[in-house]
């Protein structure tokens, strides 16, 4: 996955609690590849005339500023799969489903939990000048809003690592391809008979 360090970009406020799994991907389009792209079907049946997502103003928006309890529900993979897939890399909220916000860290979406009232403030600053931009720097752990303030937040030391470095499960398994390889070949060594054609 692409590394996270930091990042400066425009910012879409999105005013609603308790977003599931399956508002922000629904189930029927699981059954197509994510090749597909996700990106196209990211709350799909929430998005009504006026959709802060459909607004041109906050057009490239990689940072979503939303309300308490985003990603809770079922524990959908693809639900981050859909917001990586169209273009967002951070989601700042009060709260996150547990599995959620698992889910976004192995695929390079970092989750930014702050106060209720924090949010609300900084999606205040979001819809009286939309389009503008905010900085995230994951190293530093702040996030610097319209008003220039940097708000800091907390991130599991691991979780933060592997963001910064760019390290999926598959990638942190490869880390240890050498200790991996010496173990297949001792193992081999000492029962040559559950080696394939020996």
């Amino acid at each position: 996955m692409d590394p996270f360090v930091t990042l400066t970009a425009s910012a879409v406020p999105l005013d609603i609690a308790n977003i599931d799994t399956d508002q922000l991907l629904p189930a029927r389009f699981l059954k197509k590849p994510r090749s597909a792209g996700y990106g196209n079907f990211l709350l799909h049946d929430e998005r009504k005339l006026g959709f802060p997502l459909d607004d041109p103003a906050y057009a490239g928006a990689r940072v979503l500023v939303t309300d308490r309890n985003f990603g809770c529900g079922s524990s959908r993979e693809g639900a981050v799969y859909a917001l990586v897939d169209g273009g967002f890399r951070c989601v700042v909220a009060p709260s996150f489903g547990d599995i959620f916000a698992a889910n976004a860290a192995k695929n390079g979406l970092l989750t930014i939990t702050l106060p209720e009232e924090t949010v609300a403030e900084l999606r205040r600053q979001l819809q009286e000048a939309p389009g503008v931009a905010v900085t995230v720097d994951l190293p530093a752990q702040t996030l610097t809003g319209p008003d220039g303030q940097p708000l800091p937040f907390a991130i599991d030391p691991f979780k933060k690592e592997c963001l910064i470095e760019g390290l999926d499960d598959v990638a942190l398994t490869l880390r240890l391809q050498d200790a991996i390889d010496a173990f297949d070949r001792a193992d081999a060594e000492a029962r040559p008979w559950l080696v394939p054609g020996a």
